[in-house]
């Protein structure tokens, strides 16, 4: 007997129907004699639904912005999983199952107070653990939790994941089974490279790369919380037949394993391509040279809650001014040059230049950390491919370099094939 915590993302109870078929794959865990809790999303397109329910309601007459209450956000947005939680243990009483749907703040799962994108302070156990005691599937609403004010506190968008995870963490869980639309990791993004190949195993840290630099398979704060909780991880497809020959495996179930590097046995120097589109670049010309002016840069950009990432600094021959240049999430570029426009005085910069529709495509894995040479491979590759680098960052396990967004998807090729991820 093991202990499974088995979480089932938007698409995989988008109907009635879905919710059927994810009941089907509870009951089968159920059977084998494992004690059982099921986290589950919001079904496909309702979150999306609330989140505009929201903005309507809030926007004043005659006005164009959007200023709501973030606690009346979450008391909206998290119905959706509620909604999904009752219906799924539903299906499963009618199966002959003994369910009970509960919700974060029932738990309870205590966030702080973040409204919108809370974090986990703690979960207590033991209420799940007497559930377990009694035979019943525990149904939990997932992206939620309870704040310090006592309301209930959502954990922004793909918290579901995050709620599975810590849930595993805190019931001291053998597993956590991620269910969603695909059959698990893959070296790329199967729809860009077709000869991209489903990994077995993956390591929390590869994971967390893969997952920060666009891969959209997992939530990125679930992977940390995994990682440090060392919570044994498997991405899975809920369109699998529930039944179908080794789908009930405990140890090695169809899909790809996320977990400590000291279980593979046999590491790739790279495990994977990832992309991320519409990044913006920033450029700031003659910078006065001195100390504080990155801080002056980056600090309120950082207070205006806008991600930085690749960042290139050169200095010219006298040391008097330096060009900062970095990038930004397109969809913040706006906001960005805004406050960068109100601390010009303090910066001191000349000129401020920006482009649109960059892409960063990044190489990674645990293997690089002991092989020379291999962002000299990438960078011969692209070369080869007349594909111009604007910008590249580096850390023990990646390489991420920055380009112009029409080159992606033939980056993303090359690379993949340079080394060798398209072979068995």
């Amino acid at each position: 007997m093991a202990r499974i915590v088995m979480k089932f993302g938007g698409t995989s109870v988008a109907d009635i129907g879905r919710i059927r078929n994810v009941a089907r794959h509870v009951k089968r865990e159920v059977d084998a004699g494992h004690e059982v809790a099921v986290v589950v999303s919001a079904m496909a397109g309702k979150t999306n639904e609330l989140v505009g329910w929201v903005r309507d309601a809030s926007k004043a007459e005659g006005s164009n912005f959007n200023v709501y209450d973030t606690r009346e956000y979450d008391a909206v947005v998290a119905s959706g999983e509620q909604v999904t939680s009752g219906l799924l243990a539903l299906v499963l009483q009618s199966m002959g199952i003994h369910a009970r749907s509960w919700q974060g703040w029932q738990i309870p799962i205590r966030t702080d107070n973040a409204h919108g994108a809370a974090r986990i302070d703690e979960i207590d156990g033991s209420f799940l653990i007497k559930r377990f005691g009694e035979g019943q599937v525990a149904v939990i609403a997932g992206f939620q939790g309870i704040g310090p004010d006592n309301r209930i506190a959502t954990l922004g968008r793909g918290g579901s994941d995050t709620s599975a995870v810590a849930i595993a963490a805190a019931v001291k869980a053998d597993r956590c089974d991620i269910y969603t639309d695909v059959d698990g990791v893959y070296t790329t993004d199967p729809r860009i490279e077709p000869k991209a190949r489903r990994l077995a195993k993956i390591s929390f840290e590869e994971m967390l790369e893969m997952a920060s630099l666009g891969a959209k398979v997992l939530q990125v704060r679930s992977v940390e919380l995994a990682m440090v909780h060392k919570v044994r991880t498997f991405v899975r497809s809920s369109f699998e037949d529930p039944d179908a020959p080794g789908m009930g495996d405990l140890l090695n179930p169809p899909g790809t394993l996320i977990c400590d590097e000291d279980e593979i046995v046999e590491q790739q120097v790279v495990t994977g391509i990832a992309y991320a589109k519409d990044e913006a670049q920033i450029s700031l010309r003659r910078v006065a040279d001195r100390p504080g002016v990155a801080a002056g840069i980056f600090g309120p950009l950082a207070e205006a809650n806008i991600n930085v990432d690749m960042i290139v600094q050169n200095i010219s021959e006298d040391g008097s001014r330096t060009d900062m240049t970095f990038t930004v999430p397109s969809s913040d570029l706006d906001k960005a040059l805004a406050v960068l426009d109100q601390s010009r005085g303090t910066i001191g910069f000349e000129l401020v230049q920006h482009d649109t529709g960059m892409a960063k495509v990044s190489v990674i894995g645990i293997g690089m950390r002991s092989h020379a040479g291999v962002a000299a491979t990438a960078f011969k590759a692209l070369s080869e491919k007349g594909i111009n680098i604007r910008a590249i960052t580096t850390s023990e396990i990646k390489i991420s370099i920055l380009i112009d967004g029409a080159y992606t998807e033939l980056a993303v090729r090359t690379l993949h094939s340079v080394y060798g991820l398209d072979k068995q």
